[in-house]
């Protein structure tokens, strides 16, 4: 008897443990990976050194620190642990995050998840986690990540989950904000005018503030490096391609004239086509024009033609004017773009402001553009980072992008900017050709 009931007592603690597993969740984990997520600080001529190939390796610089941002969607609490790789001669380390830090002891060989500490998240938005070492070594540890379990980390975080789709490199680039503008839709529009300001400070190198885009090329503005800037026109061959060597000839993009010191060439890499850029050292603060003609010519070409105003200079010039075959077409799709080309540059936050946009149809009549749609890129829409913004301001359209800000604009808001009359004093025949 006394075995029998045994035997019913094992059996319901058995029942209640399988009930209480069943019913018990388990903490979701998170593994936030270096790659695509951190930056080395302070930078080495902007020469990335360690965080590269999706982790943290060969670190042997003591002064040399690792930031990998997150953004976390709640409050709570957090705990993190650091998966080291390769120990090599281990290390002590101060590892911080939202305002506390803590020491890491990393033992010679020791490799595997390692436990850190318990964080408290008191706010949503982005965070950085820093780890900076405290002793000397020849070789320190190769840091693939971290681990997150907890309240703050069981939703609605955002940041970079894995290298598919090449996604380290398009992270750390940070994403591209658009900003569409719409034009009549009943009418051939054969001009865009567009002016941009890059307001003081925002001059970072690697970005690209696009002016004139339409729906095969780009007219804009670039920070190259802390040397040299240029006024870039492009426009793309109808031969899908990322290799210009391999477009056939009869779809080759053709130069018909450029402006005075105008570098001019193919380029690859993103499509392939046209290229022509002039070496210009723009001012932030000061307020650029930009002016972009297309119409169909004979032969079943469309001739593109750009021109650039410097307050500096005083007078229109031209860019270049390139011819495009299969195509037979006056201007659409305007819009301008903000983008950040070097990924070592992604964690520094730019604006840029755009102003009295204008169209020309065929026929010489001016209309204003007040409307405009705000998008994001492939980064941005997939949520793996959301530094990013765009709506109107007093000076016009604006776009802001990178720097891990926490209040971003969803992607499809549309935006209206002030009505002007003033149209600009431009006398289209007179610009010139060459």
């Amino acid at each position: 008897m006394k075995s029998m009931k045994k035997l019913l007592i094992l059996f319901l603690f058995l029942n209640l443990a399988s009930v209480y597993a069943q019913t018990t969740p388990v903490k979701k984990q998170n593994f936030i990976p270096i790659g695509g997520n951190s930056w080395e600080y302070p930078k080495n001529n902007y020469k990335e050194s360690i965080v590269k190939n999706g982790k943290i390796e060969k670190w042997k610089d003591k002064n040399s620190s690792v930031k990998t941002f997150v953004r976390f969607g709640k409050t709570g609490h957090v705990d993190v642990a650091v998966q080291v790789a390769a120990a090599n001669e281990g290390g002590e380390f101060i590892f911080t995050l939202a305002g506390k830090s803590v020491h890491i002891n990393i033992k010679p060989n020791q490799k595997g998840l390692i436990a850190i500490a318990d964080f408290t998240i008191a706010d949503t938005g982005y965070y950085a986690m820093e780890l900076k070492p405290n002793s000397v070594a020849s070789l320190y540890p190769t840091i693939d990540g971290y681990v997150l379990t907890g309240t703050a980390s069981e939703d609605r975080m955002n940041f970079v989950r894995n290298n598919e789709d090449n996604f380290f490199y398009w992270g750390r680039r940070g994403p591209s904000t658009h900003m569409g503008y719409e034009q009549p839709k009943d009418k051939q529009i054969e001009y865009y005018y567009n002016e941009v300001t890059v307001p003081k400070g925002n001059d970072i190198e690697g970005s690209y503030f696009m002016s004139n885009g339409f729906n095969v090329g780009y007219f804009g503005m670039q920070v190259n490096s802390s040397t040299e800037r240029r006024i870039l026109f492009s426009v793309w061959s109808p031969f899908t391609t990322d290799d210009p060597k391999e477009i056939p000839d009869d779809h080759k993009i053709i130069l018909k004239t450029k402006g005075k010191s105008v570098h001019t060439g193919e380029f690859g890499n993103e499509g392939s086509g046209g290229q022509s850029y002039l070496k210009f050292n723009w001012v932030a603060g000061n307020t650029y024009k930009f002016l972009l003609r297309g119409r169909p010519i004979e032969n079943n070409y469309t001739a593109y033609t750009a021109w650039f105003y410097a307050p500096e200079v005083g007078e229109w010039q031209i860019i270049a004017e390139f011819e495009r075959p299969q195509t037979s077409q006056y201007l659409t799709g305007f819009h301008s773009f903000l983008e950040n080309f070097s990924p070592e540059q992604g964690i520094y936050q730019r604006e840029v402001h755009f102003s009295n946009q204008w169209v020309v149809d065929n026929q010489g009549n001016w209309y204003s553009c007040t409307d405009g749609r705000f998008t994001v890129d492939n980064t941005g829409r997939k949520g793996y980072r959301m530094d990013y913004s765009g709506g109107v301001n007093e000076e016009g359209f604006y776009l802001k992008n990178f720097g891990f800000f926490n209040k971003y604009v969803p992607a499809g808001t549309k935006f209206s900017r002030k009505s002007t009359s003033q149209k600009p004093k431009i006398d289209i025949k007179s610009l010139p050709l060459k």
